[in-house]
Parts: C-alpha cells; sequence; structure tokens
C-alpha cells in the first residue's frame, strides 16, 4: 500500500514517504478571519479534511494544523470602516469559519494557532534571517532579500527577473522592490507589538513559518492550500523556512478552487456564496457531497443546477441505505474495510470521484439484490457502502448527522401518518381497479416532494430531491 500524492513543487504524481514511520504531519494554510467564509474558504478546510481521514483509515497517526490568519491589511481596514476593534472583527469571523467547518462534518485539527499569538517565535525567525544575512532593516520594516536565496521561485516555476511582488503600503526603504515584508512598521491608529527593530505587525508569509515551525519543527510532511497560495504566499514561506534552517515541507498539495461565471469566488468581486447562508437552503450532508467529490485538484463551477444534480446522486444512495436497513430490520455496521477498488482510487492522489464511482456501482449491485429479494447481498453491500461513505464523511448515518437526514424536521412522525392515510386510499382506489384516481393521487404526493415506491411489502415513501 502506498499513497501517492501531486507535489506541486515536483510538478508530478510522488509516493508518499513520510519523514516518521507510521506519522503524518500536514500544515493547511486556514482562514484569514476579515469576513465570514463563503464555500470556496470552507472546500480547502473540507478537501483537507478528506485526505486527513483518508491518511487516518490506512493507518497514520496524523498531525493536522490549520492557521488563522487574525491580523492583516483587510481585517485592519474593516475595523475602521465599522468602528470596531480588529481583534472583534477576527474572533467574530474565526468563529464563523469554525461553525462552517464543523456544519460540513470536519474534524477537529490537532491545533489552530493564531497569529497573533506567535509573535515571539516571528522575531526568533526575523533576527536569525537577519544574522545569516537572508533579511534587513529598514525604516522599521523588515524585509527578506530575494537575491540571498537561489531557490526562490522554484515553486511557482517563475524568473526572478521578470517577478513583479506584490508589495503593501508603507512598505519604504528596501534595497530591491522584489523583496517581501517579513515585518511592518507601525502606523497610527494601527495594533503593534514591539521588537528590536520597533513596533509592527508581522507581514502575512512570516507568520506561516514562524507558527509550521512551533508545531510540526523544521521539517514535516505536507503543507497545504489553495492554488491561489502558491505566488506569492507559499513561496515567500519556503524562502524564509529555508534560508532560517529549516527543511520544511516534503510535499505541497494544492486544492482548486470554486467559481462563479469562470471567476474565483471572492468577496472583492461580490460573487461568494456564504456558507451561512447556504446551509439554510441545502442540508450540511448534501453540501459536504458537493464540495467534497470533486477531485481536489479541480475547479468546481458552483450553480444551483449542480447543486441539485448532487442531492439528487445522494438522495440515491440514502433510499439505498434506507431501503437494506428496513429490510434487515436492524441497523447494519459498516465492513471493517472498504473494496479494494476504492482503496485503490483513494491512494491515487485522493481519486475521490474514481472512489465515489465505486459506491454508486455497489448501491446499483445492492438495489438488484433488493428487487431480486437477496437479503444477504443487499446487507453485504450495505456494510460496503457505509464503510466507504465513512471514509469520506458522508455516512448518513454516522452519528454526526443525526438529525440532519429527515432535514431537521421533527414533524417525520406527522407527515408518516398523514402520508401513509393517503396510501391507504390510493391502495383503495387500486383494488377496485380505479387506476386513475390511484395514479392522481400518487403524482399528488409526487409534487408534494414525496416519492413514493411499491414494492413487495407494500409502498413507501422517502423526502425527494428539492
Amino acid at each position: 500500500m502506498t499513497i501517492r500524492l501531486y507535489d506541486t513543487s515536483a510538478r508530478q504524481i510522488r509516493d508518499f514517504v513520510p519523514l516518521t514511520p507510521g506519522c503524518v504531519s500536514i500544515y493547511l494554510c486556514g482562514a484569514t478571519v476579515q469576513s465570514a467564509p463563503h464555500i470556496g474558504h470552507i472546500r480547502s478546510g473540507l478537501n483537507f479534511d478528506i485526505m486527513r481521514r483518508w491518511f487516518a483509515y490506512r493507518g497514520y497517526d496524523v498531525t493536522f494544523v490549520r492557521n488563522v490568519t487574525d491580523i492583516d491589511d483587510k481585517i485592519i481596514t474593516k475595523a475602521g470602516e465599522q468602528h470596531r476593534p480588529w481583534w472583534g472583527i477576527g474572533y467574530e469571523n474565526e468563529r464563523a469559519f469554525n461553525a462552517g467547518y464543523d456544519a460540513l462534518g470536519c474534524l477537529p485539527v490537532t491545533y489552530e494557532p493564531r497569529a497573533t499569538g506567535h509573535v515571539p517565535e516571528m522575531i526568533e525567525m526575523m533576527r536569525g534571517l537577519i544574522e545569516r544575512g537572508h533579511a534587513y532593516a529598514a525604516e522599521g520594516n523588515v524585509y527578506f532579500d530575494v537575491r540571498s536565496y537561489p531557490g526562490y521561485l522554484e515553486l511557482s516555476n517563475q524568473d526572478l527577473d521578470d517577478l513583479r511582488q506584490p508589495s503593501g503600503e508603507g512598505e519604504t526603504g528596501k534595497r530591491d522592490p522584489r523583496d517581501f515584508a517579513l515585518w511592518k512598521a507601525t502606523k497610527p491608529g494601527e495594533p503593534s507589538w514591539e521588537t528590536p527593530w520597533g513596533r509592527g505587525r508581522p507581514g502575512w508569509h512570516l507568520e506561516c513559518s514562524a507558527m509550521a515551525h512551533k508545531y510540526l519543527g523544521s521539517a514535516f510532511d505536507i503543507h497545504g492550500g489553495g492554488i491561489d497560495l502558491i505566488f506569492p504566499h507559499h513561496e515567500n514561506e519556503i524562502a524564509q523556512a529555508k534560508a532560517f534552517g529549516d527543511d520544511f515541507a516534503s510535499y505541497w498539495v494544492h486544492n482548486g478552487w470554486v467559481t462563479l461565471a469562470g471567476e474565483k469566488m471572492s468577496k472583492s468581486l461580490g460573487n461568494s456564496v456564504l456558507v451561512s447562508e447556504m446551509v439554510t437552503k441545502w442540508r450540511p450532508i448534501v453540501l459536504r457531497y458537493y464540495l467534497g467529490t470533486p477531485h481536489y485538484r479541480s475547479m468546481i463551477e458552483y450553480s444551483e443546477e449542480a447543486l441539485r444534480e448532487a442531492e439528487s446522486a445522494f438522495a440515491r444512495i440514502e433510499g439505498f441505505i434506507q431501503r437494506v436497513t428496513e429490510k434487515a430490520g436492524k441497523p447494519i455496521a459498516p465492513a471493517a474495510e472498504v473494496p479494494p477498488a476504492f482503496a485503490e482510487a483513494m491512494d491515487d492522489d485522493l481519486g475521490v470521484p474514481q472512489a465515489l464511482a465505486i459506491v454508486h456501482t455497489a448501491v446499483r449491485q445492492g438495489n438488484s439484490a433488493l428487487a431480486a429479494d437477496d437479503k444477504d447481498s443487499a446487507v453485504e453491500r450495505l456494510s460496503e457502502v457505509r464503510a466507504m461513505l465513512g471514509v469520506l464523511g458522508l455516512d448518513p448515518l454516522d452519528p454526526r448527522w443525526a438529525g440532519e437526514t429527515d432535514r431537521g424536521d421533527d414533524l417525520h412522525g406527522v407527515v408518516d401518518s398523514l402520508v401513509s392515510l393517503v396510501l391507504q386510499q390510493r391502495e383503495a382506489a387500486r383494488s377496485r381497479k380505479d387506476w386513475g384516481t390511484a395514479d392522481a393521487i400518487r403524482d399528488q404526493l409526487n409534487q408534494s416532494g414525496l416519492v413514493i415506491e411499491d414494492g413487495p411489502d407494500g409502498p413507501r415513501w422517502t423526502l425527494g430531491p428539492r
């Protein structure tokens, strides 16, 4: 068994070889908490949650760090616009992100450090970089000298002579316009911390290098994030960390965007879909299915039609699970192991679409077994399906989703009684061969959002897709 991952730095799929046998360490660039999360933000956390689950299934002891960037230009700007403390805005949105991760079934991370809690580690790293000749102080700022590090831009495969480094307001005193800020000099009204080079606040890139070093050491296995972070953020992280003396990450794994009308979903473009709004319109488990089942490196073009298709696909899985459970007369436990074809797909760069095809094949086989009244085969398929869905965080019978499969409706028992009365009327019409009335009753139930299925044990109803 070998897990393989696409490594952005190598530009190819590589066999995963952990630094410590049986263990895997993952650092994921998490939320910048200037605003509430949209589904594009949450996709990254969800993709790496699936990665983390698969490593755990394969027997690895996983250490998963996802940081919180709770100080940056956008947070400070919003604080001024809203006349609120910067930390209040950050904490409010940090809670919104965590609520989003939790709503979509992401497991708690091992550590979730905030940038502002690690200024001493940043000062230590800056001091080391200055002593080694890779950084310099100027007018209260501290900059990284990009020409001092020969491997700069290898991750993003750029040429230094063609580089146009993004630069922020107040970044004065640079020796080279391509140098980037490790520390930004204080400005009136902004939060600041004391350092040997003057008061100021951290640069975005330095935060992650310092926190990864603190929680995972000088070398760790996987660094993750969205593809938009490859440059400048991850490129600058590598330069800082390696110039400081760390080996840093062995593998660089990046997830694709969620797009809308072909553009990356973002607050600045006004095309975001907030998680807090989406979970009121769609079941969270369906949102997880929609965001988590495409390959993590692919782009997802958001549309309500695509979400409805995902809902219908997941409803077919749920319907199968419910029918077999009712047929068995008891809950069926997940299998101890997933089918080999599913495992092979997941080992190959987390091939969730191919793995999901195995799930749907098992569902079809199980439904055929039900139609043939082959209870044992149907139960066996259900056991496999639950094992596979469990790895993906999508098992509707998992206690995590308890009360969610009926869309939060506490009136299920009342509805069941009312529908049963209507179905009795339909059966009476069928018994007297009044097919017109029977069909009219069924059509009316379908229009009400109910799916009626006639089986050997009589008619049954389920909620249909929206």
